[in-house]
């Protein structure tokens, strides 16, 4: 098909005919790396059965043990491990004060990037619902995650508290001083066991120069619309204080 758009210069369709070229390029290394990820060799089992706070399958608050996350049928496991709190040198504006999370000190306050990534997938976890168990888990409360999601207006996420276990350590999720980090942690039931299968190490891998870690980069809908546009990503980050 010859391409072309309304009063495009010859100089132009050059440069964006090597463009295609380098997206072309990317989408099969990118379905080279998700075929790489796919044939992993078996990860290591779960130490044991965590058990969390929050809503249960019947929508009201009680235990939910990590087993009882895998939907019948659905044998692969994603988990959003959510800075609530957020890291404790995070100094961006907070949530709206009208708000009862707003009462919390600074330091409770949830992490605005990782609430920015959860505004897209509240959306998405519909659909992915039908192939993937996925749940969102922090070290916070029960009472403050259900607070935060009623007044963010989320609708589909749900949110259970690991302050109780030792999850977020063992998941790569807590630093050794009990700072929070964003990991995504895939498991996989294989018969009667659970293992990892795989998480988003790439958040502690070396970053270029003028780049964050993108370890859930995919994800993102918006940081990756930003890409298509001439001015890029922005030096910006997520907010709490928008309403």
């Amino acid at each position: 098909m010859d391409v072309t758009f309304p009063g495009e210069s010859d100089e132009y369709r050059a440069a964006r005919e090597e463009l295609l070229a380098q997206e072309i390029e990317l989408r099969r290394q990118t379905e080279a790396v998700a075929a790489s990820r796919r044939e992993l060799p078996p990860g290591g089992e779960v130490p044991e059965d965590y058990l969390f706070q929050g809503e249960g399958s019947d929508g009201r608050p009680g235990d939910v043990r990590l087993s009882d996350l895998f939907a019948p049928g659905k044998d692969s496991l994603a988990i959003y491990s959510f800075m609530f709190p957020r890291d404790p040198e995070d100094e961006r504006p907070g949530p709206v004060r009208e708000k009862e999370t707003a009462k919390l000190s600074p330091a409770e306050w949830p992490c605005p990037s990782c609430v920015g990534l959860l505004d897209q997938l509240d959306g998405l976890v519909e659909h992915a619902a039908q192939q993937v168990n996925f749940e969102v888990v922090a070290k916070t409360s029960p009472d403050r995650l259900a607070t935060w999601k009623r007044e963010r207006g989320w609708r589909r996420l749900r949110l259970l508290s690991s302050a109780d276990n030792t999850y977020n350590r063992d998941y790569l999720a807590e630093t050794p001083e009990g700072a929070q980090r964003p990991m995504l942690n895939v498991f996989h039931r294989d018969g009667e066991a659970i293992r990892h299968f795989w998480g988003s190490e790439l958040f502690y891998g070396p970053w270029d120069p003028g780049q964050d870690p993108r370890h859930v980069g995919t994800l993102e809908p918006l940081w990756n619309l930003f890409d298509l546009t001439p001015e890029g990503r922005p030096d910006w980050d997520e907010q709490l204080n928008y309403a």
